[in-house]
């Protein structure tokens, strides 16, 4: 889940300024968490709330998410998903975004199976992200995660995308030129994933994501929790990256972290 944490915060800078290469600073006084790490740590408190077998885990989101996206209000949520958070009886609204697949980490680090992988998937994200599209690509990153956790190769975790989800029939270098700003999920988890398989370790993952452009803080969020689950993070950033984290944020962390190593 730091993972996806670490992405969004380097990419923050780059959503609206986009910087087409590999050769930036990853942390900057103008980096910050936005909604990708918002509500990433609200689905996994939700986790942390439903355990120990998940029962009630979407009614636990929903309470997660509008608990927690109260407190920061310009975190940058879209203007449907801001609505949602204050409403008094949330509903979903039928919306294939790119958050249905930028907070779901913690469902493929959390899981004990891939049939749970992709329930959890499903409960976490029905609840706002009811579209097709959108359940598929959660269920993509969740289940991709799943697999990498427990050793599978990439080549094993690409031919289970392309299997079932998405053809990755391209490369970074081939759409970076005329990428744009995309936030559905058909738009931009197949650039997320194809920026981690195309990555030679973690941080290389996140410079891969930010630099084809778009909507750079969820393109490196998503495949920053994929290549937490499966290279690791490296130390140096695992401390740089959590000073951007209040106490608040801080704690879900460390239960969460504390959860998966029990």
């Amino acid at each position: 889940m730091l993972g996806a944490i670490i992405g969004d915060i380097c990419g923050s800078r780059f959503e609206w300024q986009n910087y087409k290469a590999k050769d930036f600073e990853l942390f900057t006084k103008d980096c910050r968490p936005t909604d990708d790490s918002i509500m990433t740590l609200a689905v996994a408190q939700a986790i942390l709330d439903s355990r120990p077998d998940g029962k009630d885990l979407a009614a636990h989101a929903v309470c997660s998410m509008q608990q927690l996206g109260r407190l920061y209000p310009s975190a940058g949520y879209g203007g449907r998903f801001a609505r949602w958070l204050m409403e008094k009886d949330p509903q979903p609204y039928h919306s294939f975004g790119n958050g249905a697949a930028m907070r779901i980490s913690a469902v493929g680090d959390a899981s004990r199976s891939m049939v749970q992988a992709k329930q959890f998937a499903y409960a976490v994200t029905a609840v706002t992200h009811d579209h097709p599209e959108a359940l598929k690509a959660a269920e993509a990153v969740a289940g991709s995660i799943y697999l990498a956790r427990h050793s599978a190769s990439k080549k094993d975790i690409r031919d289970w995308i392309t299997a079932s989800y998405y053809p990755l029939n391209f490369t970074l270098d081939e759409i970076r030129p005329s990428y744009t700003f995309d936030v559905s999920c058909q738009g931009s988890v197949p650039q997320a994933l194809e920026a981690f398989f195309e990555a030679k370790d973690f941080e290389d993952t996140i410079r891969n994501a930010i630099s084809i452009g778009g909507d750079s803080d969820t393109l490196a969020a998503i495949a920053g929790g994929l290549a937490e689950a499966y290279y690791g993070i490296p130390s140096a950033l695992r401390e740089q990256a959590t000073q951007y984290l209040d106490p608040r944020l801080t704690k879900i962390l460390k239960d969460f972290e504390s959860y998966l190593a029990g």
